[in-house]
């Protein structure tokens, strides 16, 4: 093919005729002109070898990647490298930076939060509440409380128009502010219901308004065990008198371990959205 080409070349036929005639494309056919310029039969009888540009993968270079992605920063101010950046630095290709990371299962973009407690009385507590989870005494309820705050209670500046055949649920682009409100939520473990109420601050007072819904519609004939986190509304000498009168025995507090993950208790953030617009407005 090479002498075929070249051939055909040194006839004085075009470029485009001999792409045409032996299915090439133009600049391969420049390409080995220029090489047969240079280099001469050499590039018809010889094998041709590109020179490889790229940094082969040695341990030392794998290494240097390593120690540069865990033990330094970029200059420019970035919180960590990317792969990119990474290879601009060291003068190797991305690719290579890639395979390493891979290999490695460095992730420098992913970031996990942790929390230590404290709390002296850590194992206690979650073994109290976990036993409550697991094994939860006979004829009791155990619900889990918070406190939502800061939620905006916004309404559409028109009411929602409703389904109707060929058309979808409509509702007006724009809202009109009405403040903000607090969320206070019971969740029953047992069947998912939530039992809640929005008021306009999160003090003391608020939580024994809370705590009184949620007497009127719990069972009078059953024990109620409820956990919460350690917020100071929660400890208050005015929740502390709510609890004294001898009808009201039955409610025994559960706090989780200080500063510790909220996943022995309620998180009511996947919940604001929903919960609320019901309870504001109906």
């Amino acid at each position: 093919m090479r002498g075929r080409l070249l051939l055909l070349a040194h006839q004085g036929v075009a470029n485009q005729s001999i792409a045409q005639q032996l299915n090439l494309s133009r600049p391969t056919i420049l390409a080995l002109r220029n090489a047969f310029a240079q280099d001469g039969i050499a590039v018809v009888t010889g094998i041709r070898r590109r020179k490889r540009r790229a940094k082969v993968l040695t341990p030392e270079l794998e290494q240097k990647i390593l120690d540069t992605t865990l033990k330094t920063r970029p200059g420019d101010g970035s919180t960590h490298w990317s792969v990119r950046m990474l290879a601009r630095h060291l003068g190797i290709s991305r690719t290579i930076v890639h395979r390493v990371w891979q290999r490695h299962d460095v992730q420098p973009h992913r970031v996990e939060r942790f929390k230590l407690s404290r709390d002296p009385h850590f194992e206690e507590k979650v073994r109290d509440i976990v036993g409550l989870y697991l094994n939860p005494p006979d004829r009791a309820l155990v619900l889990c409380v918070d406190e939502k705050s800061q939620i905006q209670a916004l309404d559409r500046t028109a009411p929602i128009l409703p389904l109707r055949p060929g058309l979808p649920e409509r509702q007006t682009h724009d809202y009109k502010r009405n403040g903000t409100t607090t969320l206070f939520a019971a969740f029953n473990i047992l069947n998912g219901k939530v039992i809640g109420t929005c008021q306009q601050r999160h003090r003391s007072r608020e939580f024994v308004r809370f705590l009184n819904h949620l007497e009127e519609q719990l069972p009078a004939d059953q024990q109620v065990h409820l956990i919460m986190d350690n917020y100071c509304t929660h400890k208050s000498a005015e929740v502390q008198r709510w609890l004294k009168p001898k009808k009201r025995k039955r409610f025994h507090f559960h706090f989780t371990p200080t500063s510790s993950s909220c996943v022995c208790q309620l998180d009511l953030a996947p919940f604001d959205t929903l919960i609320w617009p019901h309870l504001v407005f109906g």
